[in-house]
């Protein structure tokens, strides 16, 4: 495992007058993390009406973006990111991967211009402890220089069968770890998996159930979809959940097929992902209702808070005994809906919060 630094320097800043690391994460609602082509201007238009529906606006650069019109896509963040005040909705961008042309310039030209507005970068094809290493420096030095009161976190896109091969020692890597998202294209393709989808399941990869009687035909036999992603999310929710990250499941690319975002979305949300990618604007409202507590949860959730005000012992609830392991389950989705709260008054009346 690569070396890192001691627990004495971990929090120690890394260029001299850049901003204290945070020690614990802010907590911020980010339930989708919405991405914007900064470089279409009509689009680009739509930022001040979209930041009240979102939780977070991220100015994309990379994937997507045709190689003609990445200068344009970074200038029109940073135009972007000038010409609104995001209170309360993050601001994120998702630069071009290190070893492309354009990633140093996306660094050394946005965060001078907005770097005092900017919450997170996302960083592609992170493979090692080592990409999060030159960021966190270059970053430091960035924001000594320009004065900036924040640290700006980082945000790692698990898309090689190296990254997350590397994923403790990449969540490990710096107190500017902000999170990490499964990017399923690019790592499809990078393990040599037979799927040309954007996130989601694949219709043949499932489970056959046992013959049944002598002479049944093979249609006749049922078939399990499985989900692909699984194991990685697991993996990427452990790494996460042991080093104070938030996980989020990436994008779904079919923006036909609703149904399939929304399983696709509560499949990462039920193994305790924060939010996932949103592409497009259908996709938003599949999010909020998602990574949004399910009312009767909420509500039952309550009802065990209340009766265990301390969390210790065990009491019966509606036939069913409720411990101190069931409080913690219960504390995690009330936090959550007053989280949601603040946000969304609707569901704030609705939780009874």
């Amino acid at each position: 495992m690569a070396a890192i630094r001691t627990p004495q320097k971990f929090y120690s800043t890394l260029a001299i007058g850049a901003p204290e690391p945070y020690r614990q994460l802010p907590i911020h609602l980010e339930r989708m993390i919405h991405f914007v082509p900064p470089h279409i201007e009509k689009i680009r238009a739509k930022v001040p009406a979209l930041i009240n529906q979102v939780d977070v606006v991220l100015g994309n650069l990379e994937d997507a973006i045709p190689a003609d019109a990445k200068i344009a896509a970074r200038q029109g963040f940073i135009a972007m990111a000038e010409a609104s005040e995001f209170t309360g909705t993050g601001l994120w961008t998702r630069i071009n991967c290190l070893n492309s042309p354009w990633a140093l310039d996306d660094i050394l030209e946005i965060v001078p211009a907005v770097g005092h507005k900017l919450d997170v970068i996302m960083l592609p094809k992170v493979e090692g402890s080592w990409d999060i290493h030159y960021l966190d420096q270059l970053l430091a030095q960035l924001e000594a220089r320009h004065e900036i009161a924040q640290p700006i976190l980082i945000h790692a896109i698990l898309e090689t069968a190296e990254g997350v091969n590397n994923i403790e020692e990449i969540a490990a890597a710096s107190p500017r770890m902000h999170g990490m998202s499964l990017g399923p294209a690019d790592l499809a393709a990078s393990r040599g998996m037979k799927t040309t989808r954007v996130g989601g399941g694949h219709p043949a990869y499932g489970v056959l159930a046992d013959p049944g009687a002598e002479g049944e035909s093979a249609a006749a036999r049922a078939f399990f979809q499985q989900d692909l992603w699984h194991y990685t999310c697991a993996r990427m929710v452990d790494a996460c959940a042991a080093y104070g990250l938030k996980a989020f499941y990436g994008p779904f690319g079919d923006f036909a097929d609703p149904a399939a975002c929304e399983a696709q979305f509560r499949n990462a949300f039920l193994q305790g992902c924060l939010g996932a990618w949103s592409l497009h604007p259908t996709q938003i409202e599949i999010a909020k209702n998602v990574f949004s507590p399910d009312v009767d949860e909420v509500t039952f959730a309550k009802r065990i808070l209340d009766a265990m005000p301390d969390g210790t012992g065990a009491v019966m609830i509606d036939g069913k005994m409720q411990d101190d392991a069931t409080w913690k389950q219960a504390k995690v989705i009330v936090d959550l809906a007053h989280l949601v709260s603040e946000k969304d008054p609707e569901r704030a009346a609705a939780y009874g919060l």
